[in-house]
């Protein structure tokens, strides 16, 4: 990691906590992981997937729980949950172009990854936050969930489902502040990152940046933010979304 690492290194987060990363295994995830294990703040950085021990599933609640209890057993502080999970296509499923494409099997998985699963780590993993100090959940949105912001419509699924999971973020931040009024809960949209997920879509003349540098802008992003901040959608340079 170069020097650019340092600007991400989250000083107002209290040091020698323990920072995880949901859907390590992703290109922005994998990049996450590796910034906050550079910047030398925590203790530990844990990276949870599909593919780590224990595995972690967001169709399967149970995994979820058996994670966060692990995550407990450290001992450690926690300060930092990133979710860098997302569904958007595979080899059957594309972002629907018209009504006419509706598939209810590919709505319902577009809910379970971009939606539910989030807020089961939510469930499992914000109990866990210090009452004391900084501390943060960010999970990945996307500017096309913005209900405000949808002038092409199309990706229906997508759209509805990242649409649905700022509700669960606004919802559970008014509800984290009761016992932690430190901690900060928020969805963040990364931009075009070249990945499996979005590159295919993107469009000629969007900037599209490496996993590296979007980790870089986001975790910049969580360290302008203070717990007035929590609840809110934003963008990767720091300014707010509209629902």
């Amino acid at each position: 990691m170069d020097n650019a690492a340092l600007q991400a290194t989250l000083p107002s987060l209290p040091p020698g906590g323990l920072a995880v990363v949901v859907g390590a295994s992703g290109g922005i995830g994998a990049a996450l992981l590796h910034a906050l294990e550079a910047s030398g703040l925590f203790a530990k950085v844990v990276g949870l997937s599909r593919s780590n021990t224990p595995a972690l599933d967001l169709l399967d609640e149970q995994s979820i729980q058996a994670c966060a209890q692990n995550v407990q057993a450290h001992g450690l502080a926690l300060r930092l949950v990133m979710d860098a999970t997302g569904f958007l296509h595979n080899s059957t499923w594309s972002p629907e172009k018209s009504w006419q494409q509706l598939d209810p099997a590919h709505m319902a998985h577009s809910f379970a990854v971009n939606a539910i699963g989030p807020a089961l780590l939510m469930k499992h993993l914000l109990p866990l936050l210090p009452r004391e100090g900084k501390s943060v959940f960010a999970t990945l949105s996307a500017k096309v969930g913005s209900i405000g912001d949808n002038r092409l419509g199309g990706w229906y699924s997508y759209r509805a489902s990242k649409a649905a999971l700022n509700q669960l973020v606004h919802t559970a931040a008014i509800e984290l502040r009761r016992k932690h009024p430190q901690a900060v809960c928020i969805a963040l949209h990364p931009g075009t990152v070249d990945t499996g997920l979005s590159t295919p879509f993107a469009k000629t003349g969007l900037e599209v940046r490496t996993p590296e540098q979007a980790a870089l802008r986001l975790l910049a992003v969580l360290e302008g933010l203070t717990a007035a901040d929590s609840g809110g959608f934003y963008n990767h340079d720091g300014s707010p979304l509209p629902w």
